[in-house]
């Protein structure tokens, strides 16, 4: 079990309208929600049960686009492909300010529809275990699960790490616009 009780890098940041003028290092990262139905894919990391909830994505390699990395980062923290067609739902600026620098991350965030009888769906709830983080050091275990959307909502931003509630809005406001299509 890793213990990071304290560790600057699961503190929490700071969403921001434009990159902050000064800062030490930019973190290029890219996360994809992922619905099915009503129900998002959200993780948490029970070795470190103080940082919220996620979902999947992390930090883009030199010479990647964001979207290869998504999809990339999206199957070593899932365990599973993503041949789905991914659709940018917006981009976030954080910083986080602590021990270790002053650090902004880019995050592009995209969004992924899965069938219902899909082989994401197979499982309610699954463990994974991400084997090389880009942070370095031990495996992370990720608890992955589906949660209804308008639960994910409702349970507010201070249960997700920084950054991850704020299009859950625009997540279920698409899954509604998909709904009604298919209507």
């Amino acid at each position: 079990m890793n213990d990071v009780a304290g560790d600057p890098r699961f503190e929490e940041g700071v969403l921001c309208a434009e990159r902050p003028a000064r800062f030490d290092k930019l973190k290029h990262k890219a996360y994809v929600y992922l619905t099915s139905g009503r129900e998002l894919l959200v993780f948490r990391q029970p070795d470190q049960p103080y940082v919220g909830l996620q979902v999947p994505g992390g930090t883009v390699d030199p010479g990647e686009s964001h979207l290869t990395a998504a999809l990339r980062e999206f199957g070593e923290e899932t365990g599973l492909a993503l041949p789905h067609a991914l659709e940018q739902i917006c981009a976030q600026v954080l910083l986080f300010d602590n021990a270790l620098g002053r650090d902004v991350h880019d995050r592009r965030l995209y969004h992924a529809v899965t069938p219902a009888t899909g082989p994401a769906r197979r499982r309610r709830s699954w463990e994974h275990f991400e084997m090389s983080p880009s942070g370095g050091g031990d495996p992370i275990r990720f608890e992955l699960f589906w949660i209804d959307i308008d639960e994910a909502l409702a349970l507010g931003e201070e249960r997700f790490f920084t950054g991850f509630h704020a299009p859950l809005a625009e997540v279920a406001r698409r899954i509604d616009a998909n709904a009604g299509a298919r209507a």
